[in-house]
């Protein structure tokens, strides 16, 4: 395939795209995008397929935290196996390496606020090498994963389920 990065770049903005669509798209073939997207599965450049959401939409309630976490890296593996003992929990979302002042974002949803600070001080918090957390709620979301989330939608919403 002539330009394996258009076909990511596609997949990242619509991953249902069929392998005709994203043939014609590429100027490749459909037997070249398909080996394409197979190589791309098995070396690991394709980790999965994500839908977006709009949870606002259900009845669905959940509440989404980003948490800084400054921690000491553990010798001989830095922050790798911290990050991956938080990774492990089923509500962490995301976790991020970062610059500045604090080690890692951790991104989590639960059901509610009682439920992300239960799970900052009872499984976050006591780890041996966190040194401290800083929780911060998402009140509003206006794009995510690329995906723009319409705010008059929501406005339109909030008025409708008041009355």
């Amino acid at each position: 395939m002539e330009n394996p990065e258009k076909l990511l770049d596609l997949l990242c903005q619509d991953a249902r795209l069929s392998t005709a669509q994203l043939a014609n798209m590429t100027g490749a073939t459909e037997e070249e995008v398909s080996q394409a997207l197979r190589v791309f599965e098995k070396d690991g450049t394709i980790l999965g397929y994500k839908t977006v959401i709009d949870w606002d939409k259900t009845a669905r309630e959940s509440v989404t935290a980003l948490i800084e976490v400054k921690i000491t890296p553990q010798k001989g593996m830095g922050f790798d196996e911290i990050a991956r003992q938080i990774y492990s929990h089923p509500q962490v979302e995301s976790v991020y390496l970062m610059s500045g002042g604090f080690d890692l974002t951790v991104i989590i949803k639960d059901r509610s606020i009682r439920e992300v600070a239960r799970f900052v001080s009872e499984q976050l918090a006591p780890m041996e090498n966190v040194l401290s957390t800083g929780t911060h709620f998402i009140l509003k979301k206006y794009k995510d994963y690329g995906v723009e989330f319409d705010p008059s939608e929501h406005d339109k919403r909030e008025v409708t389920m008041a009355w």
